[in-house]
């Protein structure tokens, strides 16, 4: 096939609409985060049985292995590498997303336009609808063989857990929407603070393992209560694909009727975030004038200086007493 003919093809089929391009982008991002962190999290949800993150279900591949694969940390470090791997394949083309908490605050921050708000949660809804339906067809027959071809959402056979957060025993609606507020707030305030170039920010490039990162630390600290979900698509979707794929419509039941506070409690917190940031640290940016460096870069610049103020005072004094200051500098601290 000739160059002018591949040229052509590629034109052929590349989307001229940029909306599609970003729909297309945080579908793709998202249907990554959900089946990373679902497959790793069925790799590993015994162990989290005994810390009641997400209730009283065995599942998956962990029963199956007796516990053998994975633990609350494995999969902490697994959900942190899908959203680090998810933010790397859609960050350059919709912004990496993936979440529509944090839709929801770009859009109130005038970060992005509403118009595209819907579009946005609808692809990403897609992405992890198709994500979970991908985790159970990949590991259907250790579904089946697990439940003895039963699909259940509470009880010591259940595998709804897998794809959806569920309340701890010990959750009250209200603890558990506080919860998700705060952990989504702290999500958000922090990526702001990642993503501010006139703060310290990471650099170039670096941004989705910093993000990793942050995941990381939420998830041990603030994972125990319900499986801190802050992401109403990856808890959402999922659990949509569950009341259809065979659990049925107590995915919608269990828990005191729990399924909202993932979805309602995130998008709250992540504007409540994204606000705290902005009128504590944003808006308190100075203005930085033509030719000059950031305000924040010269504040360790400063720093630095007068470390090196000290270490230079420092060694001044070290070579006086040892006699090895040069001449002309030995003369001058005579006179003086």
């Amino acid at each position: 096939m000739s160059r002018k003919s591949k040229r052509s093809l590629k034109e052929k089929f590349a989307l001229k609409n940029s909306l599609v391009k970003e729909a297309l982008s945080e579908f793709l991002g998202t249907f990554i985060l959900i089946h990373g962190f679902r497959a790793h999290k069925l790799n590993s949800f015994q162990k989290k049985l005994k810390w009641k993150m997400l209730g009283c279900g065995c599942v998956g591949q962990a029963v199956l292995s007796r516990g053998v694969h994975g633990g609350p940390m494995t999969v902490s470090v697994g959900f942190a590498m899908a959203v680090t791997i998810a933010v790397y394949v859609s960050g350059g083309v919709s912004g990496g997303h993936i979440n529509p908490a944090v839709s929801l605050a770009m859009c109130v921050t005038g970060r992005l336009r509403w118009t595209k708000l819907p579009i946005y949660i609808l692809a990403q809804l897609l992405g992890a609808f198709t994500g979970a339906a991908a985790v159970f067809g990949i590991y259907y027959d250790a579904f089946m063989e697990y439940s003895n071809g039963t699909l259940e959402v509470i009880g010591p056979n259940a595998t709804a857990h897998i794809f959806a957060t569920y309340p701890a025993p010990y959750l009250s609606l209200i603890n558990g929407f506080a919860d998700q507020v705060i952990s989504t707030a702290v999500l958000l305030l922090a990526i702001f603070a990642i993503f501010d170039s006139r703060n310290n920010s990471v650099p170039k490039g670096l941004e989705p393992i910093a993000v990793g990162l942050l995941i990381i630390v939420l998830t041990c600290s603030l994972g125990m209560n319900s499986g801190c979900a802050m992401n109403p698509a990856r808890d959402l979707g999922p659990r949509l694909f569950t009341a259809i794929a065979g659990w049925g419509m107590e995915v919608f039941t269990a828990g005191n009727n729990w399924w909202w506070v993932p979805i309602v409690a995130p998008m709250l917190g992540g504007i409540l975030g994204a606000v705290i940031y902005i009128v504590f640290i944003e808006i308190h940016h100075s203005d930085t004038e033509p030719g000059e460096e950031n305000d924040m870069h010269d504040k360790y610049e400063l720093t630095n200086m007068e470390n090196s103020h000290f270490k230079g005072e420092n060694a001044y004094r070290s070579q006086v007493h040892s006699g090895t200051l040069p001449m002309k500098h030995q003369a001058d601290h005579i006179q003086n």
